[in-house]
């Protein structure tokens, strides 16, 4: 992972975590449901974006090199694994 985005995500999952402990802390007080699912749908969003983030970065840097490496093999491996990914992404 680059290191820009590695540092960017580190950042974004920290505040994640923040928001589930959080959430523990709603259930305990027992706030209202409505209010743990706003937060729940909160959490969901901000783990999609860091999700958007690496596979960003795994396209623009891994794939890209296996492409400009000139290796067929390397570059069908690649987008087989790709694809994989964002299936078990969609799922």
């Amino acid at each position: 992972m680059h290191s820009t985005t590695k540092q960017t995500v580190l950042g974004r999952l920290k505040r994640i975590e923040g928001q589930v402990g959080g959430l523990a802390r709603m259930v305990e007080g027992d706030r209202y449901c409505v209010d743990i699912l706003t937060q729940i749908n909160a959490v969901r969003a901000a783990l999609h974006k860091v999700e958007e983030q690496i596979l960003h970065d795994h396209v623009t840097h891994c794939v890209a090199d296996a492409f400009s490496s000139g290796d067929v093999l390397e570059q069908q491996r690649k987008v087989e694994e790709l694809v994989e990914t964002i299936g078990r992404m969609t799922r």
